[in-house]
């Protein structure tokens, strides 16, 4: 049995370390102005940036991951090369109108319109052609049954935004603070039709009435056609879709071919990954939301010494919350989408997964996902910078879930999508800044120990590690018995100091069983 914990003093090293790393003299904001080079900032650096936020939603991708009853392999390869030739398709897009990529992450698209950099309402209309270049070109990149044409749902949102570093070795690429950014993507999730949706802000700078409700106000075909006209794209759909298929002839999509890997995920390389080489096993997932961070953002953007404040904030926050799933849970960050963190964690061998202490040590990281992020808060206040306005919304759930790379050769992008991992999001979604949600297959297939502490609404406020151990020994689950046996009796050692795991060859997975998606 694998043996995870958490420890204030460690946290607090880390938190405090990185905190001395980024003193507020050295963090630089600037003005973005024209032709600036956004990739592979540096983490005291960010820049304002003004400008128009597209996100793309597709719709039908949950209808791929249930093309079959059981969750096995043939709806998880059917689902990511659907994605797969839909993101070559998207990449083409935004290199061709000059947007900039901001992140692809399962069914969602965000990028930026900065061009042209003096007119806003220029801007908007390029961003209205933009989608609906993206909805035309999504139509035809279908192939079959199997794989067809996505359902496009576009948001879209103007105004100022703070971009920073997102990420790290082999994915390194800006990150969109702010409030046009949030309100974009909630309209391309405000709903289940298709059509391009602007918030009143966006739909102001382009001459267009408010709309009483924003979510249910698509533009009409009228309206998008004078966006397309204004915007003069020089290129259209027919030219995506014909140098799409070329592609695909030139550089086809491989078979996508999955393997277990021997837990814990911290040792899996996802820059090692390919759709030859992706993986699939029963594991949980987690998303981890820094709640209230969109108005923390807009309260500070505007000044420069203020901004500085919320640069720093965000470093700390995350870089502590992957710490306490990586090296404390020996759990794996997939990425970071925004102020949010997604990660997977796993206990077993590469052929059987182990459900219960699964459960029970995500129960235990949730907790300690909690604890680090009250005490960052405490730590940065301490050293000058309040976010304690901030809240955290944990959601995980537990079932097959894949890691894979997709996208154009040289540049791809991670993805683990699963029925699981979009639940695991959805009950983070529903959660305010103090709660953790666990999925039901999470809450049927964990012990009564771990049923105890969320309860039958499967939702808990405050849950901090020690809330989590203690209730969790207390009911005789074995993960933390040992944890608690071990701290005890003082043989507890850091997890970065744990010996290496016994290693077994990677093994082709199986379809998972009835009873028992990055």
């Amino acid at each position: 049995m694998a043996t995870r914990s958490w420890n204030k003093d460690r946290a607090q090293k880390r938190i405090d370390a990185k905190i001395d790393a980024m003193p507020l003299k050295d963090i630089e904001i600037k003005e973005y102005v024209k032709d600036t080079n956004l990739e592979n900032l540096s983490s005291t650096t960010a820049y304002r940036v003004d400008g128009v936020h597209l996100y793309a939603d597709i719709l039908n991708l949950k209808d791929m991951l249930n093309v079959t009853t059981v969750e096995g392999e043939t709806c998880h390869k059917r689902t990511l090369r659907f994605l797969n030739l839909h993101y070559r398709a998207v990449h083409r897009i935004i290199a061709r109108v000059d947007a900039i990529r901001v992140d692809f992450h399962n069914q969602r698209l965000h990028s930026v319109v900065a061009k042209p950099y003096d007119d806003e309402t220029k801007r908007v209309h390029r961003a209205v052609a933009m989608g609906q270049l993206i909805i035309d070109v999504l139509a035809q990149t279908g192939e079959d049954a199997d794989h067809p044409a996505a359902k496009v749902r576009i948001g879209i949102d103007t105004g100022k935004a703070l971009a920073v570093n997102n990420g790290r070795r082999g994915h390194r690429e800006p990150l969109f603070l702010g409030e046009p950014a949030n309100y974009a993507a909630k309209r391309s999730g405000g709903g289940t039709a298709t059509g391009i949706y602007l918030t009143n802000k966006a739909r102001k700078a382009i001459g267009l009435p408010d709309a009483s409700d924003v979510d249910k106000t698509a533009l009409t075909p009228d309206e998008i056609a004078t966006s397309q006209k204004k915007a003069n794209l020089d290129v259209t759909a027919d030219e995506i879709v014909k140098e799409w298929k070329e592609d695909l002839k030139g550089n086809p999509i491989g078979a996508f071919e999955f393997s277990g890997h021997t837990p814990p995920y911290s040792s899996l390389d996802i820059e090692a990954l390919s759709a030859k080489n992706s993986r699939r096993q029963d594991a949980t997932s987690v998303y981890a939301d820094l709640d209230g961070f969109t108005a923390y953002v807009g309260k500070n953007i505007s000044t420069n010494e203020t901004a500085k404040h919320v640069v720093r904030s965000l470093h700390v926050l995350r870089s502590e919350l992957d710490a306490a799933l990586h090296t404390d849970f020996s759990g794996r960050k997939v990425r970071f989408i925004g102020d949010c963190v997604h990660g997977l964690l796993v206990e077993g061998t590469a052929q059987t997964t182990d459900a219960e202490e699964t459960i029970s040590n995500m129960t235990l990281c949730a907790g300690a996902l909690r604890s680090s992020f009250n005490l960052a808060l405490e730590r940065l206040k301490a050293k000058g910078t309040d976010a304690s306005s901030l809240g955290l919304a944990i959601g995980f759930d537990y079932g097959p879930m894949t890691v894979t790379r997709l996208g154009m050769k040289g540049d791809l992008i991670r993805c683990s999508v699963s029925r699981g991992v979009l639940q695991s999001e959805k009950e983070q979604a529903s959660c305010t800044g103090t709660d953790t949600a666990i999925g039901q297959k999470a809450y049927d297939s964990g012990n009564d120990a771990v049923r105890a502490i969320f309860g039958e609404k499967r939702k808990r406020s405050n849950l901090t590690y020690d809330v989590a151990l203690n209730e969790l020994a207390a009911k005789n689950d074995k993960a933390a018995k040992a944890t608690k046996a071990l701290s005890a009796s003082s043989l507890l050692q850091p997890a970065s100091a744990a010996a290496a795991p016994l290693s077994f060859p990677n093994r082709p997975a199986g379809p998972t069983k009835p009873g028992g998606f990055a």
